[in-house]
């Protein structure tokens, strides 16, 4: 075969990949080999036609009419014996033929150009195609993403999951409420979801589940197990989880905006592990913070829009906007407390994307598109109508419960300093101590006065001002939200909050709820990661830059760890020492007592315990903690503080209570210590001792 037979030539397919170049001279050979043979057997018949014709007449002219009449006697003619003559002797020649054209193959030399053609590919089976399949899965960032968030939060939250059916982070006072939450909601949900918002604590007050942030979101986890421990294991799971979800949340959405990895994972940590929200590891509310950061990626994906790239109308995908309006939705059924202030971002960019479709429609046709224009109005709906469902027991509970409302004096009281934005909590392993002398400066010592998110993230953002991925109107919008959410954060420290959060206070519905302006800090912390991402992105492309200009182009060690160190330096800072303390066990008398009951000592702390006892059976109990005191709560606690004696008998049975447990272990420098053993004969109830509780049945 020659080099024209073949027809690989640069000119044949430009363009086209050597393997169809390849196929295409094997099609072109074929043809060329069928011409061949087929011309050598046209002139083989030309040339054994014409020995017959030579032959016939030779035979005709010898033996003449004799012939003839013989064969018609035979029921021949002489032609038809002529034609099949041919017609043998071309069956002949053919096999003559094509025996001399293998005969001239065997003898060809072989190509030697096929030796440099590409084998063929062979077909994967069954088995390897999943197992490909597998391994890009498993390779792809989006899972190194989760999995890492999953990782790093486990660190990071250690030892949260050493004993997580014994211990609680920070303390076991706030998060003994926020367990038994999660298995409130849980139970209620499987059992009578009706009374949903008329829990089992703070009897017999209605509403009783609104009395704080609910944690509604988390109600699918708390359907799983019963009693104390399951509800423990349960809230450490989620503890863990909040904080890899955060992660994720922010690193999904400086991706969508435009930065590159590197500078996405330390706006994740940074978001998650500031050093501020250490403090904040007793309140599970607001390290459920992931969603928002989530929702606003998976929308701006659904738009099609990112920080760097602008609008891209053909990356629009109305799924993704469902997706991003129900984790929306979700976040919001978590609390109040984070979750409204998340509702006014979203109706400010709604209305931003409202303002620019109307003026965009007339300049280009459907800038948003139908698809998208639907799923926004369906997604606010849906928003909306969480909100609202999830706002009318409040509304009830302000009505029932004037005392429940907030003022100013009360955000006065949590207000931060600026010097609380450059402080760091105690749970800070690598400010705590050294910030001891600046925390005992500030009004008084609390989660809401240190606000510090880290001076690595603080150094990495005001980087990303002057070297960034992000556009300058990009990062001087940044700077401007940093400042607006700061100075919110402040409340009324910052000139009294007149023009400020007073003002959001005064006239935005529901912000009069908020008495803890610090948490904005959220919202500071996000943006603040986000300058920094560009920044860190940037940099990441001019190392790329220098390696390519290196023979071999490949980084060198110090290049890669320039690359992650920021990353390291931000994880440094989110190392805690938080306290992980022991929850009391719950009293025997708990498991099988019937309510309405009251346990004795009742207070804001002791409360929250029993509410955590209480998962085991739901009976109704006079105790409950909550962001505050209802007045027949505090009622109760001072008409009790003789019990047992007439009075205290008359107005717990009055209330409908039938049994009170004293616990002995919890009466210490408390009237119940020398009444506990009093008689009780004349005033008509009995006393069981059960473990170390005393109960009282009424």
């Amino acid at each position: 075969m020659t080099t024209e037979q073949s027809g690989v030539t640069d000119e044949a397919v430009p363009g086209e990949p050597a393997a169809r170049g390849d196929d295409e001279a094997g099609n072109d050979a074929s043809a060329t080999k069928d011409v061949d043979a087929t011309e050598a057997v046209g002139n083989a018949k030309a040339r054994g036609g014409t020995k017959d014709i030579d032959a016939t007449k030779a035979d005709g002219s010898t033996k003449g009419d004799g012939s003839t009449k013989a064969d018609d006697a035979d029921g021949k003619t002489k032609d038809d014996e002529t034609k099949d003559d041919e017609t043998k002797d071309d069956e002949a020649k053919d096999g003559d033929d094509a025996k001399g054209d293998r005969d001239a193959g065997d003898d060809r030399k072989p190509d030697r150009w096929e030796a440099f053609a590409p084998a063929p590919e062979p077909v994967p089976g069954r088995l390897r195609r999943g197992l490909r399949a597998v391994g890009r899965f498993g390779v792809h960032e989006w899972t190194l993403a989760v999995l890492g968030s999953l990782a790093l939060a486990v660190a990071l939250t250690w030892p949260t999951l050493r004993y997580p059916l014994h211990t609680l982070p920070q303390d076991y006072w706030d998060p003994s409420l926020q367990t038994w939450q999660m298995a409130w909601s849980g139970h209620i949900l499987l059992t009578n979801p009706a009374q949903l918002w008329h829990s089992n604590t703070f009897f017999p007050e209605p509403w009783s589940f609104a009395f704080s942030d609910t944690l509604l979101g988390y109600a699918p986890a708390g359907m799983i197990g019963t009693g104390p421990e399951a509800a423990l294991l349960r809230y450490n799971i989620m503890f863990v989880l909040a904080h890899a979800l955060a992660t994720l949340g922010a690193y999904a959405l400086a991706r969508q905006l435009g930065s590159g990895r590197a500078g996405a994972a330390v706006a994740g940590v940074g978001y998650a592990y500031a050093p501020w929200l250490l403090a904040q590891a007793g309140h599970l509310h607001i390290i459920s913070n992931g969603g928002i950061p989530l929702a606003l990626a998976m929308l701006a994906r659904g738009h099609g829009w990112s920080l760097r790239h602008g609008y891209r109308p053909e990356r629009r995908h109305a799924g993704w906007a469902y997706a991003g309006w129900v984790v929306a939705a979700w976040q919001l059924s978590l609390g109040f407390g984070i979750g409204l202030p998340f509702a006014y971002v979203l109706a400010v960019a709604t209305l931003v994307a409202t303002v620019t479709w109307f003026v965009r429609r007339r300049s280009a046709r459907r800038p948003f598109g139908v698809r998208l224009l639907v799923a926004d109005v369906v997604g606010a709906l849906l928003f909306a109508g969480v909100g609202a469902l999830l706002a009318v027991p409040y509304f009830k509970v302000a009505e029932l419960h004037p005392n429940a409302a907030r003022t100013l004096d009360d955000v006065g009281i949590y207000s931060p300093p600026l010097s609380g934005f450059f402080t760091a909590p105690a749970e800070s392993r690598v400010w705590g101590t050294l910030h001891e002398g600046a925390r005992a400066g500030l009004p008084w010592n609390s989660p809401e006065m240190t606000l510090l998110p880290g001076f690595v993230l603080y150094a990495l953002a005001a980087g990303g001002l002057f070297f960034s991925v992000w556009r300058l109107r990009h990062r001087l919008l940044l700077l401007a939200g940093v400042v607006v959410t700061a100075v919110l954060a402040m409340g009324t420290r910052f000139f009294g909050g007149t023009f400020t959060y007073g003002l959001l206070f005064e006239y935005l519905p529901g912000w009069n709820g908020l008495r803890t302006p610090g948490r904005m800090m959220l919202w500071t912390t996000l943006l603040l990661g986000l300058l920094a991402a560009g920044a860190v992105s940037a940099f990441a492309i001019r190392v790329r830059e220098w390696a390519a200009e290196r023979v071999p182009p490949w980084p060198g060690p110090w290049l890669r760890l320039a690359t992650v160190l920021p990353l390291l330096l931000v994880i440094a800072e989110g190392l805690n020492v938080t306290p992980h303390p022991v929850v009391p066990v719950q009293p025997a008398a708990l498991r099988s007592v019937d309510g309405p009951m009251l346990v004795l000592p009742s207070d804001q702390g002791s409360d929250q315990l029993v509410m955590l006892w209480s998962t085991s059976r739901f009976q109704d109990v006079v105790n409950g903690g909550s962001g505050f005191t209802p007045t027949r709560q505090a009622e109760i606690r001072k008409a009790t503080e003789s019990f047992p004696d007439q009075a205290s008998v008359t107005y717990l049975r009055a209330l409908g209570v039938r049994n009170v447990v004293v616990l002995r272990d919890r009466i210490a420098d408390t009237p119940w210590a020398t009444t506990i053993d009093a008689p009780v004969d004349a005033l008509g109830i009995t006393r069981e001792q059960v473990d170390n509780a005393v109960v009282f049945r009424l």
